[in-house]
């Protein structure tokens, strides 16, 4: 049997570093394994070079904009291989970044894939050397879903579309959650004719109908085309070299490209949990208590490879509250009922809270504060996209049960919104907050009557 420690680590994302870091300073003995590149899912293939991808897209309109404010722009041009270039280079910073944390907290660092072999050892891959532990945590996060259909070889997922050789003339992204409007803008953005294809009946399913509908009609304002209620049914190759989309509806359309944005899944192939006692759910994710236990006592797991709430935030939250509660002595839960959010897409979205109709649902009176404009930016051009901002109340106590922002910087101002609703904030708390003017957040405090009111999930005229 090879070396002991305190605590393994299985994967060096955001929440398996932060959990071994913290434990290491707490006195622990710690190793952490990672097979590919530290830094997990968001610094090396989601938030982080998706953030500059955004940024990167949303140029061309502001350029467009600028003309109205006296500004003339011309021999404009983008370079594609320079922006990827340039991610990459700041990636490889960031992963650096990651191994001097976990370096100067003592962590000892395996560039391996584990196995487990029990609830208190693993077993390196490559290196054979199997390693035992008082405790284990899986931190693994997700991997892209990609349909099981004809072809599907075929197409990429976001992991292969922050390293193209090319952008395509024309692309399809399949999906409609925040993977694949985020990357529907920024394709588009980037002068790649876009087409989104959803199998729902409206992009971005969970989030408030008005966001759902303000984001697809702006979309395809900008020139990205929606397909709802479509599946694809096979892909294959032209003879012309591109790929062709057959979809349930009948028809067929080729493109340069296909990105699969299907959703993720939990990361659990392959770790030999069938030398364990872990339970694992229907996406064969695992199963965990309030304090990230699975049903092995000595195995936990923090992050997407849960499936509570796949965000970086909260990876790091539960990552922290376990090396609190087993390393410190400081029993730490991560509460997952209200975590505010933002999707990059254009138009940005920010929320946090209830829907219209989950807030109808549950209480028997609710007042929806709404207010849709056309922000001051783009006043003096002829553009009509509107920003909207959507207050959700309960009509008996008063309190703030849900915020949802459709514009510019919504994810900036969901964070400051979702401390007031996190504290339990009324409308009358809002109420109370003097406006900063002229600004398009101030829509918060300035919506004094009710838009109209909900009974028992109904609209009351």
């Amino acid at each position: 049997m090879g070396r002991h420690f305190d605590l393994i680590v299985i994967g060096a994302g955001s929440g398996g570093v932060r959990a071994g870091r913290l434990a290491s300073s707490y006195g622990a003995k710690v190793a952490v394994i990672e097979e590919y590149r530290l830094g997990g899912t968001c610094v090396i293939r989601g938030c982080v070079p998706k953030k500059h991808f955004v940024y990167a897209s949303r140029f061309p309109e502001q350029f467009e904009v600028a003309k109205s404010f006296g500004w003339s722009m011309k021999d404009v041009q983008f370079d594609w291989a320079t922006l990827r270039d340039n991610k990459d280079k700041e990636i490889k910073r960031l992963e650096g970044i990651y191994g001097n944390i976990l370096d100067n907290a003592g962590v000892t660092l395996f560039r391996d894939r584990a196995e487990l072999t029990s609830g208190t050892s693993v077993k390196l891959q490559k290196d054979g050397e199997e390693l035992t532990a008082d405790r284990i945590l899986i931190a693994t996060g997700g991997t892209p879903f990609v349909p099981n259909i004809p072809g599907a070889e075929l197409g990429i997922t976001s992991n292969e579309a922050f390293h193209l050789e090319n952008l395509p003339e024309e692309i399809l992204i399949v999906g409609g959650g925040y993977i694949a409007v985020e990357f529907a803008g920024i394709f588009a953005g980037f002068g790649v004719k876009t087409t989104l294809a959803y199998r729902g009946p409206q992009i971005l399913r969970g989030f408030d109908q008005d966001v759902r509908d303000a984001v697809a009609s702006q979309m395809q304002e900008r020139g990205i085309e929606i397909l709802t209620n479509t599946d694809l049914e096979s892909l294959e190759k032209s003879k012309q070299g591109a790929i062709k989309v057959n979809y349930n509806t009948g028809k067929s359309q080729s493109f340069g490209e296909v990105m699969f944005a299907t959703g993720r899944t939990p990361n659990t192939k392959g770790l030999g949990l069938e030398y364990t006692d872990i339970e694992v759910g229907a996406r064969e994710e695992i199963i965990v208590d309030e304090q990230s236990r699975t049903s092995c006592p000595t195995v936990f797991a923090v992050g997407d490879v849960t499936d509570r709430a796949a965000l970086t935030p909260v990876a790091i939250r539960e990552g922290a509250a376990f090396a609190e509660t087993f390393y410190n002595d400081n029993p730490t839960f991560v509460h997952h009922d209200l975590i505010p959010t933002a999707v990059f897409s254009e138009p940005e979205v920010g929320t946090i809270g209830m829907t219209e109709t989950q807030a109808g649902n549950r209480y028997h009176k609710v007042n929806v504060y709404k207010a849709a404009f056309r922000p001051m930016m783009n006043t003096l051009t002829d553009k009509p996209a509107k920003e909207i901002y959507k207050l959700i109340t309960d009509a008996d106590t008063d309190k703030v049960l849900g915020v949802h922002i459709v514009g510019h910087a919504a994810g900036e101002i969901i964070q400051m919104a979702g401390i007031a609703v996190t504290m339990g904030a009324t409308k009358a708390d809002f109420d109370r907050t003097i406006a900063v003017h002229p600004t398009a957040a101030e829509e918060l405090v300035t919506m004094k009557q009710p838009s109209y009111v909900l009974e028992y999930g109904k609209k009351v005229e």
